[in-house]
């Protein structure tokens, strides 16, 4: 099954797209491997042009590259642009591997404190509405949805309160990845209240505190870290019963 379904809202193209980057990242087309054109057109059942300008976004990508003589061929891990919006989304847009929300928690680890910091500094008024505004969202959360998209606003408006732009853009790592991790956390603790921690980060960015700001943050994440290591916990404990 190709999963390539005309008239779906994404389109044809991206589509294509998204198939073929879910097989080189899931391993079913290895590193280095010469990818066979025209047996990817027929086995997608699309037309080679559409195989071809699929390519040339994967190749803007990192993924693959062409060369005479060799021809299309996936290119090292170590080449692929895994910052990029569609790579990260594209990573946990099945299951999420645990290695993968480790490596975003030791982001988040190395980001967010000093993001806490330097909002209590420079913050100002439409900061610390728009943190508002994302706690009472969080507040009033009905469902698992509801809950991520606030949870996302919140770390957003606090990126976006440091005044530096680089950081800003660090939004690209937390939009998916937190959304894939909420998803998980909120199954696993669906009765875990996530307002209190993150009331505390405002207070101390509120009071211009920038060391109570980082420690409140800091103490977020180490529950986020907590959460996780539950959830990695149960999926193991599930694994293992199944095999028995």
């Amino acid at each position: 099954m190709t999963g390539i379904q005309r008239g779906m809202s994404r389109g044809l193209h991206g589509q294509i797209v998204e198939v073929m980057a879910q097989r080189i990242l899931s391993g079913q087309i290895p590193e280095g491997a010469t990818i066979n054109v025209p047996d990817l057109q027929a086995d997608l059942g699309v037309s080679l042009t559409a195989v071809r300008e699929a390519l040339k976004v994967l190749t803007a990508k990192g993924l693959v590259d062409a060369r005479q003589k060799r021809g299309t061929f996936v290119r090292p891990r170590s080449d692929w642009n895994l910052l990029d919006a569609d790579m990260i989304r594209w990573h946990f847009d099945d299951d999420v591997r645990p290695e993968l929300l480790e490596e975003l928690h030791e982001v988040r680890g190395i980001v967010e404190p000093a993001a806490a910091r330097l909002a209590a500094i420079r913050a100002d008024d439409p900061n610390l509405a728009a943190l508002d505004t994302a706690l009472a969202a969080m507040a009033s959360a009905t469902d698992d949805i509801s809950a991520a998209e606030a949870d996302l606003a919140f770390h957003k408006a606090l990126l976006a309160s440091t005044g530096n732009e680089l950081l800003t853009k660090m939004e690209v790592i937390m939009e998916t990845g937190l959304a894939g991790r909420d998803r998980l956390v909120h199954k696993a603790k669906p009765s875990d209240d996530p307002v209190p921690s993150h009331q505390r980060v405002v207070e101390a960015v509120r009071a211009r505190d920038p060391e109570g700001a980082e420690l409140a943050m800091r103490e977020l994440l180490a529950k986020a870290a907590e959460d996780l290591s539950d959830v990695r916990s149960t999926g193991s404990k599930k694994s293992g019963r199944g095999r028995k």
